[in-house]
């Protein structure tokens, strides 16, 4: 995205009215812990070499990346502005221009995920967003959305799990449930654990009735 739409992006997120990190014991309803980690965009694969291409398939193709659900808005703008040109532009835009506008999409991805990391305190995932930006080149964010901020959130799910056994308050079921969710050992579990599980547990125990 632009980066005029950084500033708003994190207005908008600021101004939600209620943070989705709850517990039991403060909601009727409770969410589950969230998240801070955005999916990568721009996934589309183009699997033919472009200058193999005729004028019509270059053209298909970038329509196809325009009408694209993981397009991100600064790829999606350039693409319409190829399209709005000559064959050069178009074919321009699937060799270079198509990456520097991912390079600015994946930024900005990583910065909403830097701020939500803020927000719900995991603090591997700030500390790896940090050292992904800090470092700029595409190569390394990217690798940060695609792999590396899903690796820190399972450090950070983990933490949270242990606190979460060794508060005196946690019942013994979802005691239990996060002992399970520990034992399995993979990402998956532990987040279903935060955002599921946990409550699956506690909407079912006979102390809520």
């Amino acid at each position: 995205m632009r980066r005029n739409h950084v500033a708003m992006a994190v207005a908008a997120i600021a101004l939600t009215p209620a943070l989705l990190v709850t517990t039991p014991a403060l909601a009727a309803d409770p969410v589950g812990a969230p998240t801070a980690c955005q999916p990568p965009t721009d996934t589309f694969v183009v699997t033919t070499p472009v200058d193999e291409m005729s004028d019509g398939d270059v053209r298909f193709t970038i329509l196809r990346i325009i009408g694209d659900p993981s397009t991100g808005r600064e790829v999606g703008d350039a693409a319409q502005k190829a399209m709005n040109g000559t064959i050069e532009d178009q074919r321009s835009f699937l060799t270079t221009d198509r990456w520097l506008a991912q390079a600015r999409d994946d930024r900005f991805a990583a910065l909403v995920t830097l701020y939500f990391a803020g927000v719900y305190k995991d603090l591997r995932v700030t500390t790896e967003a940090q050292r992904a930006l800090s470092d700029g080149t595409p190569t390394v964010v990217r690798a940060f959305l695609e792999t590396g901020c899903r690796v820190a959130q399972f450090e950070d799910d983990r933490f949270a799990i242990l606190q979460m056994l060794a508060n005196p308050a946690t019942t013994a079921a979802v005691r239990a449930a996060a002992q399970q969710a520990l034992q399995a050992g993979t990402p998956e579990a532990a987040r279903y654990f935060l955002e599921h599980g946990q409550f699956e547990v506690w909407h079912s125990s006979p102390q809520r009735n």
